[in-house]
């Protein structure tokens, strides 16, 4: 059967599931990485789900009334901030013990998230939709890759937006993102990525217009000397992408 999940990277996020929320555990780069995403996806729902075009909500709950979709889920790192700022939230994983994870930590927030144990495949078989998917270093771990992105765009509300986040296949992505931190400062553990996963930014959006909606936004994101990420304009090693249909 065709399907986007990899078992062997189901295994390794298995082993991780109970460390999620640990700030100083192994997930310690996500959440670094953390804030630069929410800032990346909060100012691309602005750009297609513009405030005056959504119901009046208070101001600490500006997403009210938005149907997001957080694929590739984990333990909720995304979902949680979306879902306390107003969003409806659904969040899918193929690792179930990750699932427990986020069902747990959202259950003692109070925060009530959708959250299921499905392939994006699995999930638009069933016809919903959403206003914004985001896939956040999520699509260089799928099996199929194509497969994955068409689920996407079944999912799409006509005017929706998706906001992609994910690894270059470049030297200095190969040099970083895989052997430094997997190797050298142990910062992500050994067997986290697959270097022929990563994907060039020209593919991502050759695949995404295959489909019909047109990646008309690609930063980069690189680390920030004291700390954090910022927003570059090198694709070169990690970068994130938005867009509609065209």
């Amino acid at each position: 059967m065709v399907t986007t999940a990899d078992q062997r990277e189901i295994d390794n996020f298995a082993a991780l599931s109970d460390q999620w929320w640990d700030m100083r555990g192994p997930m310690a780069p996500l959440h670094a990485f953390t804030p630069i995403r929410i800032d990346y996806i909060l100012a691309n729902i602005e750009r297609f789900w513009p405030k005056k075009a959504r119901p009046v909500a208070p101001a600490s709950r500006p997403l009210t009334g938005l149907r997001i979709l957080d694929i590739g889920c984990g333990g909720g790192l995304l979902a949680e901030p979306m879902a306390r700022l107003g969003a409806s939230v659904t969040g899918i994983d193929v690792t179930e013990a990750a699932i427990i994870a986020a069902t747990a930590h959202a259950k003692q927030a109070d925060l009530d998230i959708d959250y299921r144990c499905c392939t994006a495949e699995d999930l638009a078989s069933t016809g919903v939709t959403f206003d914004v998917i985001y896939a956040s270093e999520v699509i260089e771990h799928v099996a199929d890759r194509g497969l994955f992105i068409k689920a996407i765009a079944n999912m799409l509300d006509p005017k929706g937006a998706v906001i992609v986040t994910t690894i270059n296949r470049s030297l200095p992505a190969l040099l970083l993102a895989k052997f430094a931190l997997e190797y050298v400062v142990r910062l992500v553990p050994a067997g986290t990525h697959d270097p022929r996963k990563f994907v060039r930014p020209n593919e991502l959006r050759r695949e995404f217009a295959a489909v019909g909606i047109m990646l008309d936004d690609m930063t980069g994101l690189a680390p920030r000397p004291g700390g954090g990420f910022r927003q570059t304009g090198s694709l070169a090693i990690n970068y994130a992408a938005s867009g509609g249909f065209i």
